[in-house]
């Protein structure tokens, strides 16, 4: 398994049945060797800096009904908001003066008649604070759309494809959606220039190992500037709030295999693996993972944005707890590194496709 694990980090690729190999191992020391090698990779091309975003939860108001989230629009349990323009304004100016210098807008997808809204926002952010990175995570839109929200100053995108098994997707989503729009929409993004994310909700309802390779070797072949990858965390409201989470060995494992395949790639530790394991966030660090997002979003609604049961949403999860995720990162020998960290315009890891 170690001799996996070294292919990986020294040509960035490995065979459908050596990354099942690699899902499927006992937690052991190859295990821990593959982490290990991660976290160096990580290092080496990162230091022991991690960088910090800043994140505004803008609504939770959302026109899908994907099965398992607890924003889905069925679910009339939800008191919904949207931040007024002022309001999410007030999050960037409260995270510009603590130090974060990207600001990630996320939401359910609103009303197509909002994207003029978002655009205008945009644009205000960019010219309030024109040095800072504008990351957009607001799902499926049109080319025309994510254009003109690039057009006004947006610089990355994330989009998480969450399976790449045709099949499996339509299990979590309604009919009204697909798995060719989603792609699409990733598409669109890469060729107008954004620097694009996509990535996995690990341990979702029906995923096997098998879907689970499908998803590095999309991943690999789409070469993304980010990869968001969370466990899948049940909420109650949801017809898919039943099936237990997914694991953060299997989430870390993830982590690891994609930082030995892409070593300069912007790979978050997501609230959701910091909801199910107490010590998820420096799980991931020491897996590879070289971002955190702190959230800005106005204490009163955190909890609003109800993705999932259990979101972490206090302490060295919220940006006023920033002092909190300075000595955690410390006892692992981190620091927060506050510039923008973007991607390179070119990813370093196209030799193997």
């Amino acid at each position: 398994m170690k001799r996996l694990v070294d292919i990986l980090r020294d040509t960035h690729h490995l065979q459908a049945h050596d990354y099942a190999a690699l899902l499927t191992a006992p937690d052991g020391d190859d295990i821990a060797y593959l982490r290990q090698q991660a976290q160096q990779v990580a290092v080496d091309n990162f230091g022991h800096g991690i960088f910090v975003r800043g994140l505004v939860e803008v609504t939770n108001v959302c026109r899908n009904d994907c099965l398992y989230c607890g924003i889905r629009k069925s679910n009339t349990h939800v008191a919904r908001y949207t931040l007024t323009h002022d309001e999410v304004m007030q999050c960037c100016q409260q995270g510009y003066s603590l130090g974060f210098r990207t600001f990630v807008l996320q939401g359910g997808e609103l009303p197509r008649d909002k994207a003029q809204w978002i655009e205008q926002l945009v644009a205000d952010i960019r010219a309030s604070w024109p040095e800072c990175a504008i990351t957009l995570s607001l799902g499926e839109w049109s080319y025309e759309t994510y254009k003109r929200w690039l057009q006004a100053g947006a610089n990355r995108y994330l989009l998480r494809h969450e399976t790449h098994n045709t099949a499996h997707y339509a299990t979590l989503h309604p009919a009204t959606m697909s798995l060719t729009t989603r792609l699409e929409c990733l598409e669109a993004l890469k060729q107008l220039g954004y620097q694009v994310g996509t990535g996995i909700m690990v341990g979702s309802p029906g995923q096997t190992v098998g879907h689970l390779v499908e998803d590095i070797q999309f991943i690999e072949q789409f070469q993304p500037h980010m990869i968001g990858l969370g466990p899948f965390v049940p909420h109650h409201d949801t017809p898919l709030g039943h099936h237990p989470a997914g694991s953060a060995d299997l989430t870390t494992r993830l982590y690891a295999i994609f930082r030995l395949m892409f070593p300069k790639v912007l790979l978050p530790s997501t609230t959701a693996l910091n909801t199910i394991h107490p010590e998820g966030r420096l799980m991931g660090i020491k897996a590879g993972a070289n971002v955190v997002m702190p959230n800005l979003s106005p204490a009163p609604v955190r909890n609003q944005y109800s993705l999932y049961d259990g979101k972490a949403v206090t302490d060295a999860e919220a940006a006023e707890g920033i002092h909190q995720l300075e000595q955690q990162l410390a006892t692992i020998g981190y620091h927060i590194d506050w510039g923008r960290g973007d991607a390179p315009n070119n990813p370093p890891f196209m030799n193997n496709l």
